[in-house]
């Protein structure tokens, strides 16, 4: 009977904390794991964090509630009488360092490959403003403003009388987006021209800080084509909440149509080569 009685408990605090862990993914809680080879890096880095967590407290609050259970004073039990015990000191010293070196070994690993920009193709500029973004190409000679798109500004208004359930993309939209080839290795020259401002997209798997005369430098390179949104994610004043991000990532061929619209050039020669762009979500 008492064996039974502390395979129940240990059994009720995993099932528990399994239960938390399986919440956590059910309600999309869990960190994306993106659309370049850094943010693959940090969400499988980010796993096996979270799982040598789970373990530690399954073993650890397992091992207090059956302390608990088994010498609560209702059965009588006596407290032990001693000051220390020097094996056990020595055990709790030398496993935390040992898991915590392999923590810190992949971990290292990943903290470099976000920070070596070498290799890089092209450089983007970002500089943030109260409340848009300034992209500017610094290879081709473009740039632009990026503000939150009209639609959203309108809804967001004090007594707009707009639904913004009815705003697609409600405030994670913006006028004019950034928009980068895929398969290139983009480095990104981040600043801000008035407070501290942060650019963050959350499937690039980073966020780098925009401060006045300081410029930091990140890395992307997208694998898929697609849209990918971010807003800013620095307190920087009353508009904070209203300078989204949105970075469009196209094919080589579709990117250079863009970057020829954008220099007023023909593009009959890149429609002929198959290119398509999204007139209606691109400027």
């Amino acid at each position: 009977m008492k064996n039974q009685n502390i395979v129940v408990v240990v059994l009720a605090v995993l099932a528990g904390m399994l239960l938390t862990v399986w919440g956590m993914f059910a309600v999309g809680d869990n960190m994306p794991r993106g659309v370049t080879e850094f943010s693959r890096e940090a969400y499988d880095l980010h796993m096996i964090i979270l799982w040598i967590c789970v373990v530690i407290g399954v073993l650890v609050f397992g091992a207090m509630f059956v302390s608990i259970y088994l010498h609560r004073k209702s059965r009588g039990v006596e407290p032990a009488q001693f000051s220390h015990s020097t094996k056990a000191e020595v055990t709790w010293t030398i496993i935390p360092i040992l898991i915590l070196v392999v923590m810190a070994i992949p971990a290292t690993r990943v903290l470099i490959l976000m920070e070596t920009t070498a290799g890089y193709e092209m450089d983007i500029k970002i500089t943030g403003y109260q409340w848009k973004w300034e992209y500017e190409y610094l290879d081709e000679d473009i740039k632009f403003i990026s503000s939150l798109d009209p639609a959203s500004d309108a809804a967001r208004q004090l007594n707009s009388g707009i639904d913004p359930a009815t705003i697609d993309n409600y405030l994670l939209e913006v006028d004019n987006p950034l928009v980068i080839p895929t398969d290139t290795k983009i480095r990104f020259l981040i600043t801000a021209g008035d407070v501290i401002h942060s650019w963050w997209v959350p499937e690039l798997g980073w966020k780098r800080d925009a401060i006045p005369g300081l410029v930091n430098e990140a890395w992307t390179e997208v694998s898929e084509p697609g849209i990918y949104r971010g807003q800013c994610a620095e307190l920087c004043g009353k508009d904070h909440g209203f300078m989204p991000v949105v970075v469009i990532a196209k094919p080589r061929a579709e990117y250079e149509q863009w970057v020829a619209q954008q220099k007023g050039l023909d593009t009959s020669g890149y429609a002929a080569a198959g290119g398509e762009t999204e007139q209606a979500t691109v400027n």
